[in-house]
């Protein structure tokens, strides 16, 4: 065995290093990049890998000619292959440039690197073939801005921009200056490649944005702020729904923003404030300009018309649009605001039309209710007026209470009931429609609702939803609120002012039984440093205090410094209440009289009453204000998001802690790349489709 051991061949990858560099050439592997521009800066970025292989694809088919266009990116910007352009489909963007990219150089300002054009890469590939094919070296390019690059070896290649001299007669190129990295191929610079976006879409989102053009800190535009959102939601997928993508139950979901603003602003309204802005804090003018009045051109008649046309024309733009591109999507739609966003979609949602099948199944709904329950309490009526005999005529004529309300004594009459029961019958109506009046009439309902008709006596359930939806109307601006082309699963409210401006104009109370039209889902989730943020559950259930749900932590777990103050607040109640119960119990036995002993037994009796009439408020501050109340299951909180809780309050960070004013800006601007509120809407999307996270969240819902 060892003596054949010597003669076994060497290892192979021990001898191709020798003659590689001498004479075997492979093809450098293309990868496609676009330019983006951002206050006048280029940037080259990147496709995704699977986006760069259909462009590749399509290059090598030979549709350059063509005009072929390739959709990109989710199917969100479409590249012109001809014309080497990548250009967006749902919103208005400025065309970046598209190119094939072989060869990079390191830029000069941020260390990143360039590609040179494709021209000038076949170039530099031609040269390095036959450097390496010929092993001859030390090849000297001239770029067509007259930049000199030195292929030295395989390994040192090199880039010098010419120096600017003050000898004008110096035309030739030289080596001066400092040499910048050149590299071939995208495998040998140091940039992030994603692998791409699911193909399946399960779900779309409209997202419509709050005051002003810049909706973060960084004064980013809506799109650039839900490009975050959408690529937060794409790694959430990939933590909490691993399971179900493994299954190819989910996809991913599909989120476009909505812009009014620059629509609102192109009216000429900005030329009629130019005029009467004073000259002074020119830049603080021209901010609140541009931002905080478009609270009051929603207080406009006139420019909440153009808003919400605006909005609703948009959102049924985006999606028949969408539908055309994706013609194989089954999934539903949602919509998302932010700030002034949020309330100008609950106006919409407020004032769309339910379809009239829905009406019809509702009406039949209520007529299988009324024909059950509502006959039952006819009969427990005349069970009251001691008029059980005539129970037999009434559910013969299909009487049910709403019906009963409704009668005449001439109805009474025609169905051979008696004068004096006739009597009895009309004298509780009428009693119990002045009842009725008397409420209606009441601090709590609004006067429109106490005009919501001459017939104040339907059904407790539809009355109180009619007269709820004008109540929930009231103080709107007078405008005429478009329909859009589809009904919205779930409506989620970022940062919301909807409780406020609810208030304001006058809407005291939420009915419990008022649900929107045609949207059964409703989500208020808040900073708990927002300034602009309201709740909404203490309009519908007035007469308790709850806390709103906190949103769990989307590693599975409160805070921690949440944690640590929820054990110091319970740390230093229990000492200050062992405290004070041991200097009492010191403080009686040292100004206690000497008394004999039949009688100890009934003080330590007092004494033990009182310790524990003093413990007694130990319990409520002992229990944690948000981890017990947020998954309390008892409290209805109405309708309006299906019977579950419509506050959900997100965990602040540790250094937010530290000073609420100094992070109220950034609390009402977080949303956008905050993990726990993504989480939570493709949660309530998801589990409309009975799709569950991998490992459900403690405290979730």
């Amino acid at each position: 065995m060892a003596a054949q051991e010597p003669p076994r061949p060497p290892p192979a990858p021990a001898e191709p290093p020798e003659p590689e560099p001498g004479g075997r050439y492979e093809a450098v592997v293309p990868h496609w990049f676009y330019c983006k521009v951002t206050d006048t800066r280029e940037r080259w970025v990147p496709f995704s890998a699977q986006d760069s292989e259909r462009l590749e694809e399509a290059h090598g088919a030979g549709k350059d000619q063509d005009d072929v266009v390739v959709p990109t990116s989710g199917g969100r910007y479409d590249v012109h292959l001809r014309t080497r352009q990548r250009v967006a489909v749902y919103w208005e963007e400025e065309a970046s440039e598209v190119r094939r990219c072989t060869w990079f150089y390191k830029g000069d300002k941020d260390n990143k690197f360039i590609p040179y054009s494709e021209s000038f890469s076949e170039e530099l590939e031609e040269a390095y073939m036959i450097a390496v094919t010929l092993d001859e070296w030390k090849k000297k390019l001239e770029s067509p801005n007259r930049e000199v690059i030195i292929l030295h070896n395989p390994k040192l290649m090199v880039h010098y921009h010419p120096v600017a001299s003050s000898d004008d007669w110096v035309s030739t190129p030289t080596e001066q200056g400092r040499p910048r990295t050149v590299k071939r191929g995208v495998e040998n610079i140091a940039v992030e490649i994603p692998s791409g976006e699911p193909l399946q879409i399960d779900h779309l989102v409209f997202v419509v944005h709050g005051i002003g053009p810049a909706c973060d800190i960084r004064f980013r535009s809506i799109v650039q702020c839900v490009n975050d959102f959408r690529n937060v939601s794409l790694s959430m997928l990939q933590a909490h729904f691993k399971k179900a993508q493994e299954q190819q139950q989910v996809g991913r979901v599909e989120f476009l923003p909505v812009n009014w603003h620059s629509s609102l602003h192109s009216t000429g309204v900005d030329v009629d404030l130019e005029r009467i802005t004073l000259p002074s804090i020119n830049r603080l003018r021209h901010f609140i300009n541009d931002t905080i009045l478009d609270v009051f051109f929603y207080n406009s008649s006139t420019y909440c018309q153009t808003i919400v046309d605006t909005v609703a024309s948009e959102m049924n733009r985006l999606h028949q649009l969408f539908l055309q591109r994706n013609p194989q999507f089954k999934g539903g739609v949602s919509i998302a605001g932010h700030s002034l966003g949020s309330l100008i979609l609950f106006d919409l949602l407020t004032n769309q039309k339910a379809d009239p099948e829905e009406d019809k199944h509702c009406a039949q709904g209520s007529r299988t209710t009324s024909s059950t329950g509502g006959i039952e309490e006819v009969k427990e009526i005349l069970r009251k007026l001691e008029l059980s005999e005539y129970c037999d005529v009434f559910e013969k004529e299909k009487m049910d209470r709403q019906a009963l309300f409704l009668c005449t004594e001439t109805n009474l009459k025609e169905m051979g009931i008696p004068l004096g029961p006739r009597m009895k019958i009309l004298h509780y109506l009428s009693s119990k429609t002045e009842m009725k009046d008397q409420s209606s009439a009441a601090p709590g309902h609004s006067k429109r609702g106490a005009e919501a008709g001459g017939s104040q006596h339907g059904d407790s359930t539809e009355d109180g939803r009619n007269c709820q939806y004008r109540d929930i109307g009231l103080g709107q601006v007078s405008a005429n609120y478009p329909q859009l082309n589809y009904k919205p699963t779930i409506f989620f409210a970022f940062g919301s002012p909807i409780g406020m401006f609810l208030t304001v104009r006058g809407v005291k109370r939420i009915d419990p039984n008022y649900s929107l039209p045609t949207c059964k889902g409703f989500f208020n989730i808040f900073h708990p440093f927002d300034p602009v943020a309201y709740r909404i559950e203490p309009m519908i259930v007035p007469d308790l205090e709850f806390e709103p749900m906190l949103l769990p932590h989307h590693k599975g777990r409160k805070r921690m410094h949440l944690e640590l103050k929820e054990g110091l607040t319970r740390m230093s109640v229990d000492l200050k209440n062992n405290l004070l119960g041991s200097l009492r119990v010191a403080w009686q036995s040292f100004t206690r009289a000497p008394v004999p002993a039949l009688e100890a037994g009934s003080t330590e009796a007092e004494a033990e009453a009182e310790a524990g009439t003093e413990k007694q408020p130990d319990t409520k501050p002992e229990e944690p204000p948000t981890a017990v109340k947020e998954e309390t299951p008892l409290i209805n909180v109405g309708r309006l998001n299906g019977g579950n809780r419509i506050d959900y309050v997100l965990q602040e960070k540790p250094i937010e802690s530290f000073n609420e004013y100094l992070f109220a800006l950034q609390g009402h601007l977080c949303y956008w790349e905050s993990e726990d509120t993504v989480l939570l809407v493709l949660k309530e999307i998801y589990q409309t489709q009975g799709i569950t996270l991998d490992q459900p969240l403690p405290g979730s819902q």
